[in-house]
């Protein structure tokens, strides 16, 4: 089954008068959604016993939990130092993915830098190798890493490179940010043929059983000659992609996906969309 949610809390949820993310639970199930994913992505503010509370009502309510770890881990860092510390992100994402009771962490591989592609690839995939040795060291061989696809031309991050560093670990799955691949290739995404390329090529690469559960990030995104510019909502008619085709992939192959909206604000909003774009034709 193909689950729907938002990242983070959305603008209708502060305007219905919520305040807290320990609410969120109850106001997903009470608007059909089943997914939540929380930003560790400008740092580790969630306390402990505030996480396990969260958790707690996420499970009394059926709702799947997701983290995605900061936003500056840079696995293409130039020194040994930095990468340190984004094993330690991505270590303590998820010791707080646990608290909460999800098994997915989203992850930002890397930024080129000054080094060629090539380079900031090959030192990204080395370490990666080193990121699942401390993985499996520290206790987290139940966590997915999903690996996300990113949106600009400096980011490490197109779908091939990201299907090639799942090739390391098991437990490396995707995250295809359809916003970001379409944004980085300047708005190609139109087609049920354009989405199936890229899971065509990913039962080709990783297989079908990690393709069918991958993660997935959608919302429309203006992009420029660099990629991404910046988030928009479902209502946006410039700028792509639709889901409409990505639906009837995901039907013709039977995926069990997480999609998590990620649209500017309206993230809940526009996940209830998706979710009804995608069961009108069931």
């Amino acid at each position: 089954m193909v689950r729907f949610g938002p990242a983070g809390n959305c603008k209708t949820f502060y305007d219905e008068g919520h305040k807290r993310t320990i609410e969120a639970p109850k106001w997903l199930k009470e608007n059909n959604l089943d997914l939540y994913e929380y930003s560790f992505g400008k740092g580790f503010t969630l306390p402990d016993d505030t996480a396990v509370a969260i958790g707690e009502e996420m499970k009394k309510y059926g709702i799947e939990v997701s983290v995605h770890a900061p936003y500056y881990i840079n696995f293409a860092t130039p020194t040994d130092e930095m990468a340190e510390k984004s094993y330690g992100y991505v270590l303590e994402s998820l010791r707080k993915l646990r608290l909460l009771g999800g098994n997915r962490l989203v992850v930002h591989p890397a930024s080129q830098g000054k080094a060629t592609r090539e380079e900031a690839v090959a030192l990204c995939k080395k370490r990666l190798k080193i990121l699942k040795d401390k993985i499996i060291e520290n206790g987290y061989t139940d966590m997915y890493i999903c690996l996300e696809t990113m949106g600009k031309s400096a980011q490490i991050g197109t779908y091939e490179e990201i299907l090639d560093f799942c090739t390391i670990y098991d437990r490396f799955i995707p995250t295809f940010d359809f916003g970001h691949i379409n944004a980085l290739t300047q708005g190609t995404l139109k087609t049920k043929e354009d989405y199936e390329k890229i899971i065509n090529r990913s039962i080709e690469v990783i297989g079908e059983e990690r393709t069918k559960i991958c993660h997935i990030h959608f919302s429309k995104i203006e992009f420029s000659a660099k990629g991404e510019v910046k988030h928009l909502t479902l209502e946006d008619q410039i700028y792509g992609p639709n889901f409409e085709p990505l639906a009837e992939v995901l039907k013709k192959y039977d995926m069990q996906s997480s999609v998590i909206c990620e649209s500017k604000e309206f993230m809940a909003r526009d996940a209830k969309l998706l979710k009804s774009i995608y069961f009108s034709n069931n």
